[in-house]
């Protein structure tokens, strides 16, 4: 297991435009993205064809494609990964969609994060609601992709976003009223 020191250490050379930054940072992220990935991916429908490691590189590789990576630090850069794995797995939902023409869906509950009781919604709608979110307030936006898509707890949301893990569960109460009202309708 790597240090957060090895990793601050590794994006800041990255940052600073170390092209073997980039080489030496994926064997340091791996085990977390991985841990990120399966998070994502154990709320999708079974069956799905996307594999946690495929999740990792395709996130990987569209993080790395920026000209100069500008992760301040590695709550950041995990925040961006699960931003990453996020988008490429709506993408995965809207091609299958498109694939159906529009059906076939299968329902994703929010109740395995705790969000909404009881209530389905497919994914795509959970990516709308959130971009909507998002425009209203980003912060708990943020709160819900790293709830329920990384995974991660409200501690280690609050170490991400620089706040208080009271303000995270304000922000995360919120967000799920919102989105229960959001999805209902």
């Amino acid at each position: 297991m790597h240090s957060v020191e090895d990793i601050t250490q590794q994006l800041g050379a990255a940052r600073a435009g170390d092209a073997t930054a980039l080489d030496a940072l994926f064997p340091v992220v791996y085990e977390e993205l991985k841990r990120l990935a399966r998070a994502a991916l154990q709320r999708e429908r079974p069956g799905h064809t996307l594999q946690p490691t495929a999740l990792v590189h395709e996130a990987y590789l569209r993080l790395v494609a920026q000209a100069v990576p500008d992760w301040p630090g590695r709550a950041y850069f995990f925040s961006l990964a699960a931003s990453m794995m996020r988008r490429i797995l709506v993408n995965h939902a809207r091609d299958r969609a498109a694939q159906k023409r529009g059906g076939g869906l299968a329902p994703l509950t929010l109740s395995q994060a705790e969000a909404v009781a009881g209530q389905d919604i497919d994914l795509l709608a959970l990516h709308e609601a959130l971009e909507v979110l998002a425009g209203l307030d980003e912060r708990q936006a943020q709160v819900v992709e790293l709830k329920f898509f990384a995974g991660l707890e409200i501690d280690d949301i609050a170490a991400v976003l620089g706040i208080s893990p009271a303000t995270v569960r304000r922000d995360w109460s919120l967000a799920r009223l919102w989105l229960g009202r959001e999805l209902a309708a």
